[in-house]
């Protein structure tokens, strides 16, 4: 991890390989987030309730502003996937449970950059970093049953389905079961 040196923010950088990083979340990242989220909002929505209400930019600003805290205070971590330079998606801990060293995933990537493994190095680079400091050690992916892509990322990084939860996420108008999936890892072992 590389930390650039600025009076009053820290940019944690985790490197996945020469063309792909993960930037911790600042404003800097506003427009660039804002633009993606519009151009890939309605196949977001299909799995996902928060896009609908991202509308203007500040909507924008506001997540960041609050996600830079969280993230900071370690209660949650949310990276920008870097892809050349260019911003393509997002990787997070929606929540960690400091006295239980959980951490609850969350991921989406630009439509157009699907299928090319880029959530799958920022997810175990991501964990991998975070088992390695001994912050977290429970790792926790939680999708509804018919999104088959995020279903597949937790099958495909190590993680065991763990049970299914009834009606357990609203979107688009009606309650979805939910597949909770979890990764246990070591400080000192990798993903």
């Amino acid at each position: 991890m590389q930390n650039a040196t600025a009076d009053t923010w820290q940019d944690d950088i985790l490197i996945v390989n020469d063309r792909l990083t993960l930037h911790s979340v600042h404003e800097r990242f506003a427009e660039p987030l804002f633009a993606l989220v519009q151009r890939n909002k309605a196949w977001l929505q299909k799995a996902m309730d928060w896009p609908q209400f991202v509308n203007k930019i500040d909507d924008t600003r506001q997540t960041i502003q609050g996600n830079y805290l969280l993230h900071h205070r370690g209660y949650a971590k949310m990276f920008m996937i870097l892809r050349d330079g260019e911003l393509v998606g997002v990787v997070s801990f929606n929540q960690i449970e400091p006295t239980n060293k959980a951490g609850y995933i969350g991921y989406w990537l630009d439509e157009q950059h699907q299928g090319q493994g880029i959530i799958c190095g920022a997810l175990q680079t991501m964990m991998a970093h975070y088992a390695q400091t001994g912050e977290v050690r429970r790792f926790v992916i939680k999708c509804i049953v018919t999104n088959e892509a995020s279903n597949r990322v937790a099958q495909r990084n190590g993680f065991t389905l763990e049970g299914r939860l009834k009606e357990a996420e609203y979107l688009n108008g009606a309650f979805h079961d939910q597949h909770i999936y979890g990764r246990i890892i070591e400080a000192g072992t990798r993903p």
